[in-house]
């Protein structure tokens, strides 16, 4: 808290001290380090400045209090209450807005939270976030997305798929929706960005690792993100949503963290940080969420991997699957399953199992990880198609769980048909270098079956 307190301060500072200096006030800046409280120092600065006339820019106002919220729900209040240096600094902004020293506001952030927890405090601002005509700013069209490959890549490389460099793109990137009447989903711009300034020109090549290391790092915030309110509910939560593909909830106006955080609560937070979009409104504020794309689902595989403590060797097992033995992988997965206790056990089935798998390979960069994908309208559980035509070997998984009474021959039997049918498909024999096996798991492991 005492480390927030004092980078907040010294934010503060630093901006008073620029604009002293661009506006001709230096012979106030000595006494900026006089004062002890944000409070102190923001009403200090509209004192100087109180007949200019001042467009306010706040850019990440809520990174501070995400981190204490993530840790400690009774902290967060103290900041954000009455007497709260947080309330108390922008309380003295919205005194600055009705003398017309602070002309216009802007503010950018993540989450809502902090200032609806301000709402009595800093009733003056109008949240446009999910209003259809700003559903564009903050993402990339197609278009635009287009444009930037044609400047760019297309330019370097004139020989390549451009189609299906954009429909890849468009997998990875794409999915983004902030208003359902909105035309046109948009892109993560971040990692657009990314993809064009990592390509290899020389080569004419993706850029080996298609998600930027900022955003790969993600996952840990998705982890504390399960400390606020109910853990277990958030846990469930995003376990309906990795098994059912989407989930429906209401995106919340207002929190009031003095009661429980509720599961309408938690979706709005992860809504609003990007890590579930709007797949339709089922009636009037009720709507159905899901994953916006690859690199999000890609995430949430690795939180599970970290909570099923399963990525201490997972690089160097996955290049050994990449080259072909598929030894070390069978045994890292027997070991999570052995490993799971009986509660974890209790209605397990092939879902969980396939969250499990597909937890292992999301971090295998150099292959594409397709999830249940219709081939020829079968459904394959697990594809993994290398990113690359230098990858020497492409898998096909089929997933069968067996619980106690089942018939495990038959079983198996199925799933042999199963994986022969699918290898019959126009759309999988056309698959180079594949491989496909049969992976049937029980709590007492799972035996490998290649076809």
């Amino acid at each position: 808290m005492e480390i927030i307190y004092e980078g907040f301060k010294d934010s503060l500072k630093l901006s008073i001290r620029r604009y002293f200096m661009n506006y001709g006030y230096e012979k106030y800046i000595e006494k900026i380090d006089e004062i002890k409280t944000p409070t102190g120092l923001i009403k200090y600065f509209f004192g100087v400045a109180e007949n200019d006339s001042i467009y306010l820019l706040v850019d990440e106002y809520d990174q501070f209090a995400n981190a204490i919220l993530a840790n400690s729900m009774e902290d967060f209040l103290k900041i954000v209450s009455k007497g709260g240096f947080v309330r108390s600094f922008y309380e003295a902004i919205k005194g600055a807005t009705q003398t017309g020293t602070v002309q216009k506001m802007f503010i950018t952030g993540v989450t809502p939270i902090t200032l609806d927890s301000l709402s009595s405090g800093f009733n003056i601002v109008s949240n446009i976030s999910n209003e259809e005509n700003f559903n564009e700013m903050a993402g990339f069209t197609q278009e635009e997305v287009a444009y930037s490959l044609e400047e760019s890549i297309f330019k370097a490389c004139s020989d390549i798929d451009k189609d299906e460099l954009l429909e890849k793109i468009k997998t990875w990137y794409n999915g983004y929706l902030f208003n359902v009447n909105a035309n046109n989903r948009v892109y993560n711009s971040t990692l657009v960005n990314y993809f064009i300034s990592k390509y290899d020109y020389k080569r004419c090549t993706m850029p080996t690792k298609m998600l930027d290391v900022n955003v790969a790092s993600d996952y840990r915030a998705i982890m504390k993100l399960f400390n606020i309110g109910d853990s277990e509910q958030n846990f469930k939560i995003l376990e309906d949503l990795i098994e059912g593909n989407s989930l429906t909830g209401v995106i919340k106006d207002r929190y009031d963290l003095n009661r429980d955080f509720t599961s309408d609560d938690f979706i709005t937070l992860i809504y609003s940080m990007g890590f579930i979009t709007i797949k339709d409104e089922i009636v009037d504020g009720l709507y159905e969420f899901k994953i916006p794309n690859y690199v999000i689902k890609m995430l949430y595989f690795n939180y599970f991997a970290v909570e099923f403590k399963i990525t201490k060797s997972i690089g160097k097992i996955l290049t050994q699957l990449l080259l072909g033995d598929t030894k070390p992988f069978e045994a890292q997965l027997n070991e999570v399953i052995k490993v799971l206790s009986n509660r974890d056990l209790m209605g397990f089935d092939e879902k969980y199992f396939q969250i499990i798998a597909i937890s292992l390979f999301s971090f295998a960069e150099f292959y594409f990880i397709e999830s249940q994908p219709e081939k020829n309208k079968k459904y394959p559980d697990i594809l993994l198609i290398g990113r690359d035509v230098r990858v020497p070997n492409n898998y096909l998984f089929e997933l069968k769980w067996v619980k106690g009474n089942d018939n495990y021959e038959a079983i198996k039997n199925d799933g042999i048909k199963q994986v022969e049918g699918y290898l019959k498909l126009d759309k999988v024999k056309n698959i180079p270098k594949l491989r496909s096996f049969l992976l049937i798991g029980s709590k007492d492991g799972v035996e490998f079956l290649e076809i």
